[in-house]
């Protein structure tokens, strides 16, 4: 019998998942960096930074538009169905990439319109994948499931931006949307073979009425009145806003390291590199820790710290460390914002907690690489990056000094409700 941290492994349909995710979150990271590549291959001369920043912009819009729908739709319908349209809606996005690719098209507005498409399907996924994975496990085993989704997510986005740039370096960009197509169909088979699922208790009828602006309003309320998580959602928005280094990342590699496509998918691999080396060692450990809130931000504040040395770098082994080091820093304050999020937010409301969310954890990242991209455009890429480092430090400590509940926040308080 599995214990421990495997322990959500003895659930089939939770093995179901967690396996065909592999393959398909490899493929997702794939393409985001091979989006970003090729965007500044197409880039008319001088104009690569605001290029770039523009695929931040065109992914940021839908996930504004759509996450809070995301949220209500997780909860209001079944959520399997939900992510099998997301999965093929993803699969066929990534067809039409490689297509373009392999047409050799030189403008950038088609590559825009599919990264927006692609961002729109993709934002109705989160909110009902981690709902459906807290119906998947006990609640005793729930954290445990979380850590293993996490530990899941650094590996995949290690192998996936290296793959990608082995792929790059190969081939025609196109394969490496070509097999994120593919690794979409291995999350449709595991849904497809799951059974047992819990069986909801809203009728065909509720949940259509659950499925109106009363139930998206009932969610905004409920996260701004716990400031705990109000303040873990500003720390998601604020912190990647300012410190979007990755979207400036083949411009360093290109043009002030001169490493090349194989460069390029080394580092882009790094941030995931530090966070999987991160959670490997807090995973064990996480259930001892005490003081999560200072942690928390102890981890951010990091991650800023990390963002500012990047762009002072002009060596590539001090660029791969410093993205290592925000890869951990992230990974340290995602684990625990996880944690709090899933283990204080009742299941009724999980889905539209998880949409809001969206909108900060989605949205900060992508608005940040416009952000990066303008200043970069205008004072140059490493100015950016600078400048974004410093910002992250400010937002964290503005918000740390706002929420003292946050400071003060330990684990032991959600472990209570887990034995109530």
């Amino acid at each position: 019998m599995l214990t421990g941290l495997f322990s959500p492994f003895r659930y089939r349909n939770f093995r179901l998942l967690w396996l065909g995710l592999v393959v398909s979150f490899t493929g997702s990271f794939m393409q985001q960096a091979s989006i970003l590549w090729h965007v500044s291959l197409v880039a008319p001369p001088g104009h690569k930074g605001l290029a770039l920043g523009m695929v931040g912009l065109v992914r940021a819009a839908p996930m504004v538009l759509f996450s809070m729908l995301a949220g209500v739709a997780a909860d209001a319908f079944d959520r399997r169905r939900l992510m099998l349209i997301t999965q093929i809606g993803g699969a066929a996005v990534a067809g039409l990439l490689a297509t373009l690719a392999f047409a050799g098209a030189s403008s950038l507005w088609p590559v825009y319109l599919l990264a927006a498409l692609g961002a729109a399907v993709g934002t109705f996924d989160p909110p009902a994948r981690h709902a459906l994975v807290a119906s998947l496990v006990s609640r005793e085993h729930l954290p445990q499931a979380v850590n293993l989704n996490s530990a899941m997510v650094q590996a995949t986005s290690v192998a996936g931006p290296a793959l990608g740039g082995l792929i790059i370096a190969q081939a025609n960009v196109g394969w490496a949307f070509v097999v994120n197509a593919v690794s979409f169909l291995f999350v449709v088979a595991a849904l497809l073979l799951m059974r047992d699922l819990p069986r909801s208790d809203r009728s065909a009828a509720q949940a259509r009425e659950q499925f109106l602006l009363h139930a998206a309003r009932e969610g905004l309320h409920w996260v701004f009145r716990h400031p705990v998580i109000r303040s873990t959602m500003l720390l998601d928005f604020f912190a990647t806003f300012f410190a979007s280094a990755m979207a400036l990342l083949p411009v360093f590699a290109q043009d002030v390291l001169h490493v090349g496509a194989r460069g390029y998918g080394v580092l882009a691999a790094a941030p995931a590199a530090g966070a999987l080396a991160a959670t490997v060692v807090l995973l064990p450990l996480s259930h001892r820790l005490r003081e999560h809130g200072r942690v928390l931000l102890a981890a951010i504040l990091g991650y800023g710290v990390a963002t500012i040395v990047f762009g002072l770098s002009t060596s590539f082994a001090v660029t791969f460390l410093c993205l290592a080091l925000t890869g951990a820093s992230d990974a340290v304050s995602a684990i625990i914002r996880n944690l709090i999020r899933q283990l204080e937010t009742p299941d009724a409301i999980r889905g539209r907690m998880l949409g809001i969310n969206m909108m900060f954890f989605q949205g900060g990242p992508q608005l940040g690489e416009l952000e990066a991209g303008l200043v970069a455009q205008a004072l140059g890429p490493r100015f950016s990056a600078i400048s974004g480092g410093l910002g992250c430090l400010a937002a964290t400590l503005l918000i740390a000094l706002m929420t003292p509940q946050l400071r003060r926040y330990q684990l032991r308080f959600a472990r209570h409700r887990l034995r109530a």
